[in-house]
């Protein structure tokens, strides 16, 4: 199943959490470095994070919370919605959800 909007067209703009937490930090007027080091974490993973190469976990969420005093399932949320869009744009994956979903109809 594809994701609309409301015109009708397909979305193939992905933004990882770690560009939203990339603005908050950069609003907030504090580094990376900066930020990694206060929430105890490596700040070559952090950086990861940041660039979308890694996802936000739970934990990096509720660090996240505890550091800029932003809701942790925020964090969570945006990057279930992520993952949830990269898979939808995996033609592969989506002929074989539609394969299985036609089987399942039939009970």
């Amino acid at each position: 199943m594809e994701q609309k909007t409301a015109n009708k067209m397909t979305s193939s703009l992905l933004i990882h959490p770690g560009e939203m937490i990339k603005d908050e930090i950069i609003a907030r007027g504090i580094t990376q470095k900066e930020l990694a080091q206060q929430m105890g974490v490596s700040y070559s993973v952090f950086n990861e994070i940041l660039n979308g190469k890694r996802p936000v976990t739970t934990e990096y969420a509720l660090l996240l919370e505890a550091a800029l005093g932003t809701d942790a399932n925020i964090w969570i949320g945006l990057q279930a919605d992520y993952n949830m869009q990269k898979v939808k744009q995996d033609k592969s994956f989506m002929t074989r959800l539609e394969k299985i979903r036609k089987v399942a109809a039939v009970f």
